[in-house]
């Protein structure tokens, strides 16, 4: 069946992948468990692999016609890869997850039923992640950073690095876009004016290969984000609300001419 003529998807999960050949497969068929009662779509994007996840992707997708993978010629970055499979994507609500597996798919559906019961208001439900597997450096570098990022931005979110969360498409599609822009999600959709709401989900470990980031190289680049994200949402201002005078191609499609 084509993707013309496929039912349009609920829910769309996107995953970011970089020499994560490994770590797939079982990703997968658990994003697939975790959504097996809704209509549901999953769109892979390989950011410039080099340990045969393009082959691993052709090979699961030939006998699971939900998986859309996609690729980029040459590494982009998490933040490109994620944003290339949203504007992908054809659900109603939108998924990201990472592509080494840390993130648990079981609590997708928690973060969809949190979005829907919040009401149109609220445009994410962000993951915060609980037992985080990682060196003591590591964590301790990331608890100062979203302690900052929190003082600075007011977004009231403790964890903004997690992976894990759902959005509602059309809310996504007015965010601007950034390298690192992923880990401003929640003060981004705020400073549209919509609500964000947390789940507490439990982190794992990685099975296979080893993580991409750094911490000097993160911290660098972070704090030259936080004032550029500071700076981004004092400067929104809110869209004045139109209210048509006279549309004369309204009127037509009302009267059939």
């Amino acid at each position: 069946m084509s993707q013309e003529s496929a039912p349009t998807p609920d829910v769309s999960v996107a995953v970011p992948a970089k020499d994560e050949a490994e770590n797939l497969p079982k990703l997968l068929d658990e994003i697939a468990g975790a959504l097996s009662d809704r209509r549901f779509e999953v769109i892979v994007v390989d950011d410039g692999s080099q340990d045969g996840t393009v082959e691993t992707l052709r090979a699961y997708a030939a006998g699971h016609p939900w998986l859309r993978a996609l690729r980029h010629a040459e590494a982009c970055g998490q933040s490109a890869a994620i944003h290339s499979a949203l504007h992908a994507a054809r659900g109603r609500y939108v998924v990201t997850i990472d592509g080494d597996g840390q993130n648990d798919p079981a609590f997708i559906p928690a973060l969809l039923e949190a979005l829907e019961s919040a009401g149109p208001k609220a445009g994410l439900a962000a993951g915060q992640r609980l037992g985080r597997k990682a060196s003591p450096l590591k964590r301790w570098s990331s608890r100062f950073a979203n302690g900052l990022r929190r003082s600075v931005l007011r977004d009231d979110t403790r964890d903004s690095g997690c992976g894990l969360k759902a959005l509602r498409r059309e809310v996504f599609l007015r965010l601007p876009y950034f390298d690192s822009w992923h880990r401003f999600l929640p003060v981004l959709v705020l400073r549209e004016g919509y609500q964000v709401v947390h789940v507490d989900v439990v982190d794992r470990e990685r099975l296979h290969g080893k993580s991409k980031y750094g911490i000097v190289d993160r911290a660098l680049v972070g704090a030259l984000d936080l004032l550029g994200v500071w700076w981004l949402r004092r400067r929104r201002r809110s869209l004045p609300d139109i209210r048509p005078i006279a549309d004369p191609a309204a009127n037509s499609m009302e009267t059939g001419g």
